[in-house]
């Protein structure tokens, strides 16, 4: 969950999550690390006499500032390939969910089950319950079962939309006429919350995602629930 003035990512709260995370850091101390080369040659550069001032041509140099980046680069390619491997990997889902996105809320489908579905809106701030968050609260949550594979089908009924839960890892785009997905896993019990990250009209801002992971007998007990009201 984010608090005021957080600077870095959300706890992870799915494999994923977590590898993009390591992910992050590497980069980072890969910037970090060029960053003080740069500064230090320019450091030297200011301070020390210019002594190699004529210098007009060096193979040396040619050969450094060539191989170098090119290192870095597959130094930061690499595993970046991989998370984009690990994204796209689909391995037996347990369940399968369809999202789909409207002007300005977020319908849910589970297509293994044959009268289990529900449109989920933001809940008005005035209708809010103390502990429950601004902006962020849905009147129906997407559930799902802990520490299983789950896939989502995402799309769109009207305009672009985008499916993100930034604490999961995933951001997929709900285009109309087209069916995308996103795989993963979470790693433990909880409420997890996400936003529409694209750009959809005059209430973008008020259609938000909560998806609460809970243990699969309490899964169960739900969905039993919720296709005997339907």
């Amino acid at each position: 969950m984010a608090h005021p003035s957080q600077l870095g990512f959300q706890d992870a709260a799915s494999p994923l999550m977590e590898e993009l995370l390591h992910f992050h850091d590497h980069a980072l101390m890969v910037v970090i690390l060029i960053s003080t080369m740069v500064l230090y040659i320019i450091a030297a550069m200011v301070t020390a006499e210019l002594t190699d001032k004529l210098v007009l041509d060096s193979q040396e140099i040619e050969i450094i500032w060539t191989v170098l980046p090119a290192v870095i680069l597959i130094l930061i390619a690499l595993p970046s390939l991989r998370i984009l491997y690990l994204m796209d990997e689909i391995n037996d889902p347990h369940l399968t969910i369809k999202a789909i996105g409207h002007q300005w809320y977020w319908s849910y489908e589970y297509t293994d089950y044959e009268d289990l579905g529900f449109d989920s809106y933001m809940i008005p701030t005035q209708d809010l319950t103390p502990g429950q968050f601004r902006l962020l609260e849905t009147d129906h949550r997407m559930v799902i079962p802990v520490e299983s594979p789950i896939r989502v089908l995402i799309s769109a009924e009207d305009v672009l939309h985008s499916w993100a839960v930034p604490s999961l890892g995933v951001k997929v785009d709900a285009v109309p006429g087209r069916l995308n997905q996103a795989t993963f896993i979470v790693s433990r019990p909880g409420v997890y919350f996400g936003q529409c990250s694209e750009i959809c009209g005059a209430n973008h801002s008020f259609m938000p995602i909560v998806v609460e992971a809970v243990p699969l007998k309490h899964f169960e007990n739900w969905s039993s629930l919720m296709i005997e009201d339907a």
